[in-house]
């Protein structure tokens, strides 16, 4: 499979690290500055670049009609237009706010522990999320996913990283060097506490499940989730 790394930074060479221990070939390296020459060559690009180049990147590649996998966050604005697009040209794309399969698992956990708690008041929920310092947003896509996933299940309306109002799950984003992410999920009550939590220990989670999606969505057509790639018969 011939891969296209859109975003060269730390997570970048990690992927291609990874992507060429299974095989595959990288055959565009671009960061923000550079062109896209080498784009036509490519399977599947993998686009893990910053807010400002995440749609410029992945509209390319969809009127291109090149698979696009994107793990960017802090531009979901665009989201639906990017959804859009990729229907329009009949293209392939997945947006993962996490690509680390142990997360995605995280994420199922979540859900589950959200119905379980959706009629017992007298717990309050709140998040907390650690990233490196480089992390342009805040809070995490992360966060946000896990956020909606209790909201969903809940009478929780909205997240808010101020002071919550009733409605709101406060969330807390902590910036300290060198931490690749961790996320916690509180349920308090007068009496006890109950905690989720996933700690990654490297990059290489999200680097292996972002190469993962990718094989898997050679030959597919549409819009997917890491949720697809998970339960859809991907060789993990």
């Amino acid at each position: 499979m011939k891969i296209a790394l859109l975003g060269y930074g730390k997570m970048g060479k990690v992927i291609e690290r990874i992507a060429l221990e299974r095989g595959h070939e990288i055959v565009l390296r671009k960061d923000h500055d550079s062109s896209f020459n080498g784009l036509e060559n490519a399977d599947v690009a993998i686009d893990f670049s910053v807010p400002d180049s995440a749609v410029a990147n992945i509209s390319e590649c969809l009127n291109n009609d090149i698979p696009v996998i994107s793990g960017t966050t802090g531009w979901l604005a665009n989201y639906p237009k990017m959804v859009e697009l990729c229907e329009e040209k009949k293209g392939s794309f997945i947006y993962g706010s996490n690509f680390s399969l142990g997360v995605n698992v995280f994420f199922e956990l979540n859900e589950y522990l959200a119905k379980m708690m959706a009629n017992l008041k007298q717990y309050k929920v709140s998040m907390e999320e650690i990233h490196h310092t480089q992390k342009l947003d805040a809070p995490s896509g992360t966060a946000i996913t896990l956020a909606e996933g209790v909201i969903k299940h809940t009478d929780y309306a909205n997240w808010t990283l101020e002071t919550p109002i009733s409605n709101e799950i406060h969330i807390e984003a902590k910036r300290i060097e060198n931490i690749p992410g961790t996320h916690s999920i509180f349920y308090d009550s007068e009496v006890d506490q109950i905690e989720i939590k996933h700690t990654a220990h490297s990059r290489e989670g999200f680097a292996l499940g972002a190469v993962i999606a990718a094989e898997w969505l050679i030959g597919k057509k549409g819009v997917f989730t890491m949720k697809d790639v998970l339960f859809n018969g991907s060789k993990l």
